[in-house]
């Protein structure tokens, strides 16, 4: 594929896609201030309960979509590359549920959410990482994608109970745990984004210094070592950036299951396999599809809203049963 034809099939319909997904972000919420007088308050008019909603409450969380979008693409493509596996994915393979569970357990022993949970996160995600690629390599998983979504599953059905348990432990936690189980953008501030930004950089970085190696690890470990590659150090590092963004996205989120799924199930059908341009379109997929499940959520049921992490389950569940009963499942 030509740079051509991947500005003109993947990069510009995702760049129209994430554009209207701001847009009606900013616009549009379960509140009382429609989209009149939303647009009246980015352009500097309205009244002052307006001016809060848009600029104080729904731009914060619309940022804070995006980077969670873009982390959670990225790292689903990654991961699959990674496994060699088109239903790996942070949320189903229980890599998600190992940072939330990092984050919950710091939050009972003490530890501030706002300050070390970004790391803590990160910790937890790396365990779930390397369980994912461990069941991966397993006699049988590896050949089966089937099985290795039901290990995951079986991972963070065992997170989940052990989230449960500390609510037990620590009643007075609850609240902010029940965050840390469902999956939201909602009520998250700007401090909250700028304290993951160094940890979704730096895991932005090794995902762009890893692509060219994990590519050529698509075609068989052989080809990769006579290319130059080490199979191994190639899969540490690419386990390390998933690390760091699904952590950084936790962190800010919660656990937010499909949507490294679907974004780069997307970015395939316009681009093909090829991860460097998965990588490309998976930066616009991501928070658009991010933006459009929480744009969803305010309006399905106002005046409340729907958690986030459930409108991803109930988007991408199709996608997934799509991809288990199609014929043939996309090559990697």
């Amino acid at each position: 594929m030509t740079l051509r034809s991947l500005i003109v099939r993947g990069l510009l319909p995702g760049a129209g896609v994430l554009l209207a997904a701001v847009i009606a972000s900013l616009l549009l919420g379960a509140g009382d201030v429609g989209p009149g007088r939303a647009l009246s308050a980015l352009l500097g008019g309205a009244d002052g309960d307006a001016r809060f909603t848009v600029l104080e409450l729904r731009l914060p969380r619309t940022l804070v979509a995006v980077a969670v979008g873009l982390a959670l693409g990225i790292a689903g493509a990654l991961l699959q590359a990674a496994a060699r596996n088109p239903l790996a994915e942070p949320g189903l393979l229980g890599v998600s549920a190992g940072a939330s569970f990092a984050v919950v357990v710091a939050l009972v022993l003490g530890a501030s959410a706002a300050t070390l949970g970004p790391y803590v996160a990160v910790l937890g995600a790396g365990a779930g990482c390397l369980l994912a690629l461990g069941a991966a390599r397993l006699r049988g998983a590896g050949d089966d994608p089937v099985r290795l979504v039901l290990a995951g599953a079986a991972f963070s059905g065992l997170m989940a109970a052990g989230s449960s348990v500390m609510l037990l432990v620590d009643a007075r936690a609850a609240d902010e745990i029940r965050f840390w189980t469902i999956g939201s953008v909602a009520g998250r501030e700007l401090a909250d984004l700028w304290a993951v930004v160094p940890v979704v950089a730096l895991g932005l970085l090794l995902a762009v210094l890893v692509a060219p190696a994990l590519t050529a690890l698509s075609l068989g470990d052989d080809v990769a070592t006579g290319l130059g590659h080490t199979p191994g150090r190639v899969r540490a590092v690419a386990v390390t950036a998933v690390a760091l963004l699904v952590g950084g996205a936790t962190a800010l989120a919660g656990p937010v299951a499909f949507v490294g799924l679907v974004v780069p199930f997307a970015a395939r059908a316009l681009v093909g396999p090829d991860l460097r341009r998965l990588l490309a379109v998976s930066v616009l997929l991501g928070p658009a599809t991010v933006l459009t499940a929480d744009v969803v959520s305010r309006l399905v049921a106002r005046p409340y809203e729907m958690p986030l992490g459930v409108m991803t389950a109930l988007l991408g569940a199709p996608v997934l049963v799509a991809v288990v009963r199609s014929h043939r499942l996309p090559s990697l």
